[in-house]
């Protein structure tokens, strides 16, 4: 070690090259795809890596040129220019952090400080080597004499050229003014890798701004159009107050009213997973789903839209034609009387209302009218199941409609909406036409067999006759096969009696 200090080599200068080498091993290790399967097994991936045209330059970046430094001295850092051949991995490590980080732009903004970075430590080595050049205080643009008081340290060289690569690079000016063609070529080329570089960090930060505005815009609705709509009508200040509202609580709290259109782009099978991993434990806190089969959950999952209702909000109201139901996520709604102020009931998470309307129960006195006011007391985050989305799950799912069935035919007998004696009559109805439908089907089965049956008898029928036909048109031409023999034997008398 005392003899690399003696030297002027730091005895960590062999670390990179270590580094590459643990890179290269590492490198050998990662799985590839064939045929769309991950391949993990090692000897497979070795051969595969040993084949590929990467591996010769992560060969060539990891050969141990620092040992260059025992003949040409610690003076040549160039003999280190194979590291470069290690920049592609770089760009797919970049590539691949920010496919896999939750914040791809915040990643994104630091990887452009980081190039900001690399290219004002580039131009300032390169200011350095060029003072070095042109001397060291030669004149006021280059780099001061080294033997001046307080320039001989290198840690202060580094910073009065990162200091003044940063004037430069950002145009900030003040500057001294260049004396040799060399300094003036110099600061030509910093100034077009100036607006070079301004041109990238607009356009990257535009593009920064833009993919968090559009994926604001994919998560929450767009309050701008609402807001402007709301002003041009004039709408009065109090309304405009509970969307503001609203349209705040989905941004503080993270709530999303388009989730499927979010993940419309997945798989069908893998967008049913993902919503049931969201939303498994909300719909595992609703009664008739705890001990439901997970099928079920899947296709329940897919056909719920999330709602949010704000403070004094009605989600529905008694006569009100009923096309959903509810499942209550978070959050608490009131049973209100007509006055909207009486409160009759309180339902809480997990429980779910509005599947009287839209089931078809025998004896229902109000039909597909809601019974009852629903008043949100809070915000409120609501799951919604349309008509048409619960009978296609239930007519999979006898059980579960059972068991609505059953919990509305309760409801309605508590508020004496249930017509027993109507629900009996239909019953005896619905009998009455099963029966009749099992005799007309059965009635249909015997006419379609004596019409099989009567088919049948045609088709013999149809075929005796054409061998009947057939058979006709036979001997007709055997009678006139004789009767033209007989024509032919009194000519033949006659021409002999010549």
């Amino acid at each position: 070690m005392d003899s690399w200090r003696a030297e002027g080599c730091p005895p960590t200068s062999l670390l990179p090259g270590q580094t590459s080498g643990l890179a290269l091993s590492l490198a050998s290790k990662e799985g590839f795809l064939e045929q769309g399967i991950l391949i993990g097994d090692r000897s497979q991936i070795s051969r595969h890596y040993v084949r590929s045209s990467s591996f010769l330059w992560d060969l060539l970046s990891v050969l141990p040129t620092d040992l260059l430094y025992l003949w040409l001295g610690v003076g040549v850092p160039s003999v280190r220019a194979n590291r470069f051949l290690r920049t592609p991995r770089l760009f797919e490590a970049f590539d691949r952090i920010e496919t896999r980080t939750a914040h791809p732009n915040s990643f994104r903004i630091a990887k452009l400080m980081l190039y900001i970075f690399v290219t004002i430590h580039w131009n300032s080595c390169i200011y350095f080597a060029l003072s070095s050049f042109v001397g060291y205080g030669a004149d006021e643009w280059v780099y001061p004499n080294i033997s001046s008081p307080g320039f001989d340290t290198l840690l202060r060289q580094y910073l009065y050229s990162f200091y003044f690569s940063t004037l430069i690079l950002t145009t900030v000016g003040d500057t001294p003014m260049p004396h040799r063609e060399e300094e003036y070529l110099f600061m030509a080329a910093d100034f077009l890798l100036a607006v070079m570089g301004f041109a990238t960090i607009m356009g990257s930060m535009t593009s920064v701004i833009s993919n968090m505005n559009q994926a604001d815009a994919a998560f929450y609705p767009n309050y701008d159009l609402v807001k402007g709509y709301l002003q041009a009508h004039r709408v009065h200040r109090r309304l405009q107050g509970r969307v503001v509202s609203w349209y705040q609580h989905l941004q503080m709290e993270k709530k999303m009213t388009n989730e499927l259109a979010i993940l419309q782009h997945l798989p069908e099978r893998l967008r049913a997973e993902v919503a049931v991993s969201v939303h498994l434990p909300t719909l595992r806190k609703v009664q008739i789903f705890q001990n439901c089969e997970q099928s079920l959950l899947e296709e329940l999952v897919l056909k719920l839209k999330p709602q949010v209702y704000s403070p004094g909000e009605y989600v529905c109201k008694k006569g009100d034609i009923g096309r959903e139901m509810y499942f209550i996520r978070e959050g608490q709604l009131a049973v209100v009387a007509d006055d909207g102020v009486t409160q009759y009931a309180v339902l809480g998470e997990g429980l779910y209302f509005g599947e009287i309307s839209i089931i078809n129960i025998k004896g229902n006195k109000s039909g597909n009218r809601r019974t009852a006011n629903i008043k949100s007391i809070g915000f409120s985050d609501l799951f919604c199941l349309s008509k048409e989305g619960l009978a296609e799950v239930l007519a999979e799912f006898p059980n579960a409609k059972a068991v609505l069935e059953a919990k509305g035919r309760e409801i309605l007998l508590k508020m004496d909406k249930l017509d027993v004696n109507a629900e009996a009559a239909e019953i005896a109805q619905q009998q009455e036409e099963e029966r009749r439908t099992a005799a007309l089907e059965e009635g249909l089965d015997a006419l379609q067999t004596k019409l099989a049956r009567v088919l049948a008898g045609l088709e013999s029928s149809a075929f005796k006759m054409a061998l009947r036909l057939e058979s006709l048109e036979w001997e007709t031409r055997a009678w006139g096969g004789e009767g033209e023999e007989q024509e032919e034997e009194p000519g033949t008398a006659e021409g002999t009696g010549l």
